[in-house]
């Protein structure tokens, strides 16, 4: 999915007892615990986060975060990276979104959206981001901070026709 620029971000605050915090380079394990806890449709391997992130330890400090409860545990994850696109370094990447299982449903992954978002704009034009077509609410958050399907990919439009009937939304719509 694509985001063609980083104007008007929707603004979601956290709700009460929540707050996002900077990773430390040392927390991988954290997050994929975190991971693993959130994810649902394949395993998380230990070296993970070294894969996705190691390779720049000081990005780590400020492009990656943890939301976190009242009590300062990590509850939930998400990355303002950049890379991985072949579009040139303008465009930053939303990567690795998650929240823990009994903490979905309160609005922590909008709201670490819009921070990642505001945050991402301090560095880049555009963004992207890769998920399955499986996951239709993230889906929804996603069409509803303006990102589109990117339709370049062969088969892309086939697999966005499936995910509309299942989700109808607007920018599905106008893009399909």
């Amino acid at each position: 999915m694509v985001r063609a620029h980083l104007r008007d971000i929707p603004q979601a605050a956290f709700p009460p007892g929540f707050d996002i915090r900077p990773m430390r380079r040392d927390e991988g394990p954290l997050w994929a615990d975190v991971q693993r806890d959130a994810e649902e449709l394949f395993p998380i391997p230990d070296d993970l986060f070294a894969r996705e992130f190691g390779y720049d330890p000081p990005g780590v400090e400020q492009r990656c975060f943890f939301v976190t409860n009242h009590k300062g545990a990590a509850v939930g994850t998400v990355s303002s990276w950049y890379g991985g696109r072949d579009n040139g370094p303008e465009w930053g990447r939303i990567h690795w979104v998650a929240v823990r299982p009994v903490y979905q449903g309160r609005g922590l992954g909008r709201a670490s959206l819009s921070y990642a978002l505001n945050r991402m704009s301090e560095w880049h034009e555009q963004a992207w981001l890769a998920t399955s077509t499986a996951r239709l609410p993230a889906l929804k958050m996603y069409l509803d901070f303006g990102f589109v399907p990117d339709l370049s990919p062969p088969n892309a439009a086939d697999a966005w026709r499936a995910v509309q009937a299942f989700l109808n939304h607007p920018a599905l719509s106008a893009a399909l």
